[in-house]
C-alpha cells in the first residue's frame, strides 16, 4: 500500500514540474519571437523617424530660403514707384524702365511671373518685413538705413542726388550755399531728404520725386531735390517739364537691390546681374533708357 501511494506521489511530482518545464519554454519562445519581431520592426520604424525629419529639415531649409519661397508662390513681388528712367509705365499700362527690365529678367530665370506694386518710399523696409513685396528695385540709393535693415546687392549704377529749379534762376543757384536760400519739396525717406536735411535746407515731404517735381513746377516750392538719373529723363527739353532744370550736385552715391535682411535672394540678383553684364545684355537694356553712362562696371 504504502508503495502505491509514494508510486502516486512521484508521478504528481513529475507531472508538475513538466507542465512548469513547458510554461517556461513556451514562455521563452513567446520571448523570442516577441525580441524578433520588435528587432524586424525597429529598421522599418527609424526608417520612417528619418524620412520625417528628412521632409521637416526641407521644410526648415524652405522657410529659410527666400528663393524657395518665391519659387513656391510662383510670383516674385517688386516693390517700386513711379520713377522715370527706373520704373514707369508705358503708354498700353505696362511698367517698364531700367529696374523693370532688369526684374522681369530676374524673374524669368527663377520661373516665376513678376508683379510690380507700387509702395510709399518711407514704408519700403516694413513692406519686406511684413512679405509684401519680395525686393525693393527702383533706384534706392545705398544709405546707411538701407544697408543697416535690408540685405542688399552690389552696387549696380551711379548716382548723385541734384537740386532743380526753374531755368529762368538756374544761373542764380551755383553752391550748396545758393540753394540754401531756397525752399524744398524732398520724397519722404529717400536720400533728396537727407540731402536736405544734412544740408539744413527747408523743406516739406512728398509721397514721390514726381510729386516733388509737380510742386516746383506749380510754384508751392521753390525747388526739390531729386535723383540725377530721373532729373535727366523728367526735365528739360522735350520732357514734361521743359522749364525746369537741375544745378548743384549735392551728393554722389550708389543704387543697390534691398531684399529682406539675411534673404539668399540679393546674392542670387547678384548672380544674374554679373551674367548679364558678362554677355553685354545689361548694357543694352541701359541703353534703351540712356543710363548706360551710370552702369557700374562688375
Amino acid at each position: 500500500m504504502k508503495r502505491k501511494i509514494m508510486a502516486g506521489i512521484l508521478a504528481a511530482a513529475m507531472t508538475v514540474s513538466m507542465t512548469a518545464c513547458g510554461q517556461t519554454g513556451e514562455k521563452a519562445n513567446a520571448d523570442t519571437a516577441t525580441a524578433e519581431t520588435s528587432t524586424e520592426e525597429a529598421p522599418a520604424n527609424d526608417a520612417e523617424e528619418s524620412s520625417e525629419d528628412s521632409a521637416e529639415t526641407s521644410e526648415e531649409a524652405a522657410a529659410d530660403s527666400d528663393i524657395e519661397y518665391i519659387k513656391g508662390k510662383g510670383k516674385l513681388i517688386v516693390g517700386i514707384t513711379d520713377f522715370a528712367p527706373m520704373d514707369y509705365k508705358d503708354d498700353n499700362g505696362e511698367w517698364i524702365g531700367y529696374d523693370a527690365d532688369l526684374a522681369k529678367k530676374v524673374a524669368e530665370s527663377l520661373g516665376v511671373d513678376v508683379e510690380f506694386v507700387e509702395i510709399d518710399w518711407d514704408n519700403k523696409i516694413l513692406e519686406l518685413e511684413n512679405k509684401s513685396i519680395d525686393v525693393v528695385w527702383n533706384g534706392m540709393t545705398l544709405t546707411n538705413e538701407v544697408t543697416n535693415s535690408m540685405e542688399c546687392t552690389q552696387p549696380y549704377l551711379n548716382n548723385a542726388q541734384v537740386v532743380v529749379v526753374p531755368s529762368d534762376i538756374a544761373d542764380t543757384i551755383k553752391s550748396t550755399d545758393d540753394a540754401a536760400t531756397l525752399s524744398y519739396a524732398v520724397e519722404a525717406g529717400s536720400a533728396g531728404e537727407q540731402a536736405a536735411t544734412d544740408n539744413g535746407y527747408d523743406f516739406i515731404s512728398v509721397t514721390s520725386q514726381a510729386d516733388a517735381l509737380m510742386e516746383v513746377q506749380a510754384g508751392t516750392s521753390g525747388a526739390c531735390i531729386i535723383d540725377l538719373l530721373m532729373a535727366g529723363a523728367m526735365i528739360g527739353e522735350g520732357t514734361s517739364y521743359p522749364d525746369l532744370t537741375h544745378t548743384v550736385e549735392l551728393t554722389t552715391e550708389e543704387y543697390g537691390i534691398g531684399c529682406r535682411k539675411g534673404s539668399d535672394l540679393a546674392a542670387y540678383i547678384d548672380d544674374q546681374l554679373n551674367a548679364m553684364s558678362a554677355d553685354g545684355s545689361i548694357l543694352e537694356i541701359a541703353k534703351t533708357y540712356g543710363v548706360q553712362d551710370a552702369v557700374i562696371n562688375r
